[in-house]
């Protein structure tokens, strides 16, 4: 038992859980080794954090799994990258089925192998059913690239007539993201001590709750997400209003 989870109150769950797994490579150098051995001991962190996630019902955990700007790394990383998310996929696919979880996936899949395009389609289809839990994973995502898409889409229907510019809103706009199917983020929860947002989610994170933690991604665990949990809860969430009004909504 976790005692972090004793204490989470399950009337005030957050609905969007997203994290910047960070911290792998310099786990793996702490420890004298290349940076592939961290990303491959950071699944057990991954199944944690869905683990944990599924076991409160949490309904949608996005996970930046690969960002468009990591295809910038050495071409051995990626490739070694590439094909730890292919053997995954393979490991944990009865796995996400048997919980009952949808899998979704934001951003640009064409630069994917085609293995893992393939893979990631096929288990998207195989779960689509699913209704117990969403795990959405940013793979090739870029948040500005995200924007800059959805505003060409919009230029398009504007020039085309099908919509004029004054009626464009942000619930317009939203329909027009990768993640038009999701709430916003409620918490956004990013490990190895960095305090950045690195071009993640930049639209849906408005308004969310936001914990930079100290330790490496291939050490978090249940008991850490859990306690993220509790410090959410700990927060009022105001909108941009006073407390007093918040007071004022609850009589």
């Amino acid at each position: 038992m976790s005692r972090f989870k004793d204490e989470i109150n399950l009337e005030k769950l957050p609905k969007h859980v997203a994290i910047i797994m960070d911290g792998n490579g310099r786990w793996a150098k702490e420890r004298g080794k290349e940076r592939t051995f961290g990303h491959r001991h950071a699944i057990t962190a991954v199944r944690d954090a869905i683990n944990a996630c599924n076991e409160i019902h949490i309904p949608y955990l996005t996970l930046y799994t690969f960002s468009s700007e990591n295809w910038k790394r050495p071409e051995d990383e990626v490739h070694s990258l590439m094909s730890l998310l292919s053997e995954t996929l393979m490991q944990e696919a009865e796995d996400i089925y048997n919980k009952g979880l949808r899998l979704h996936v934001i951003g640009d899949l064409d630069k994917l192998p085609e293995l893992v395009k393939d893979q990631l389609l096929n288990l998207m289809d195989l779960t689509k059913d699913n209704q117990n839990g969403n795990l959405i994973l940013a793979l090739s995502y870029g948040s500005q690239d995200e924007i800059l898409s959805a505003v060409r889409k919009i230029s398009t229907k504007v020039k085309a007539g099908e919509i004029d510019p004054k009626d464009i809103d942000e619930a317009y706009f939203e329909k027009h993201l990768y993640t038009s199917e999701f709430p916003p983020v409620d918490l956004l929860i990013r490990t190895s001590g960095e305090i950045r947002i690195s071009n993640f989610l930049l639209w849906q994170i408005a308004y969310a709750e936001l914990q930079f933690l100290d330790i490496l991604w291939p050490d978090f665990n249940r008991d850490e997400f859990f306690k993220c949990i509790v410090a959410y809860q700990q927060k009022e969430r105001r909108y941009g209003k006073i407390s007093e009004q918040l007071e004022e909504k609850k009589i």
